[in-house]
């Protein structure tokens, strides 16, 4: 199969997906950090799904039996996060809801290490999103980063995607100026988006809310986590043509995540495998 007839066929899967999320409005629980909570349940709405926030501990079992999804942002590492984080994703587990994990800063903290090594050794992740030196800290490998962002040169980044794919058992996003898709089968590169949206604070978190809408309209793994890296990347692409300053770019990235259609994926995509 060539590569233009294996990019029609992936970006066909992601607009099937697409509608999908606008026909079944899935309802997207986050247990996420406070910095980009707002974003994330606006670029949910966008998308077509429906975003539900809770950091009450009596209530999540109720709240997860209801959801169709579930996203795990750490990035704002409290108390409540420490002691919440395993058991959302333990209850996720237990009554078979997708789950997202984003670990965001991951390397930057013991805390957030730790806290990162329970969840893997005690839930199962539909996806794992991060930035380079997140998900090579993910594989304990040596990192460069300065807080939650990634300071890795990312020429192995379909190697380290493919690795952790394996080593993790999951469905791996990595973004960045290039954005990687992999599972243990395949890998697919991502080349849209523009280095402007570095500038406004929380795009990654709301690639997971993303990749989470798209798995609560009962998408694939692999095409929920492309299908929302791939939204933002085009989202974001698009909104830097005309980009004035970060305040406008940010309600441009909401406005194209809110008119995202077929036409769009098709024409604006640039996927790759290799």
């Amino acid at each position: 199969m060539n590569k233009p007839e294996l990019k029609e066929g992936i970006i066909n899967e992601v607009v099937l997906a697409l509608k999908n999320v606008k026909e079944k409005t899935p309802l997207v629980y986050h247990l996420t950090n406070t910095v980009t909570i707002n974003d994330c349940a606006n670029i949910t709405l966008g998308i077509g799904a429906s975003p539900l926030m809770s950091f009450c501990l009596d209530e999540i079992e109720e709240i997860i039996s209801f959801s169709s999804s579930v996203v795990l942002n750490i990035g704002t590492m409290d108390k409540s996060m420490r002691e919440m984080a395993v058991e959302v994703g333990k209850i996720a587990n237990r009554l078979n809801k997708p789950i997202v994990l984003d670990p965001v800063g991951v390397g930057a903290t013991r805390a957030r290490k730790e806290l990162v090594q329970e969840l893997l050794q005690e839930v199962k992740f539909s996806v794992i999103k991060g930035n380079m030196a997140e998900i090579k800290c993910l594989l304990g490998m040596d990192v460069i980063s300065r807080g939650v962002d990634s300071l890795e040169n990312e020429e192995s980044g379909e190697e380290i995607a493919k690795l952790a794919a394996k080593k993790l058992s999951t469905t791996i996003a990595i973004t960045g100026k290039v954005d990687y898709i992999a599972d243990e089968n395949e890998v697919i590169k991502v080349l849209n988006g523009d280095s402007t949206m570095s500038l406004v604070t929380g795009t990654g978190c709301m690639i997971s809310s993303l990749i989470g809408s798209f798995l609560g309209a009962e998408n694939s793994c692999f095409i929920s986590a492309l299908g929302g890296v791939l939204s933002m990347g085009i989202a974001g692409e698009l909104a830097a043509k005309n980009y004035k300053g970060t305040g406008e770019l940010k309600v441009s990235i909401l406005n194209n995540i809110s008119n995202m259609n077929q036409d769009m994926l098709e024409i604006e995509s640039k996927v790759a495998t290799n």
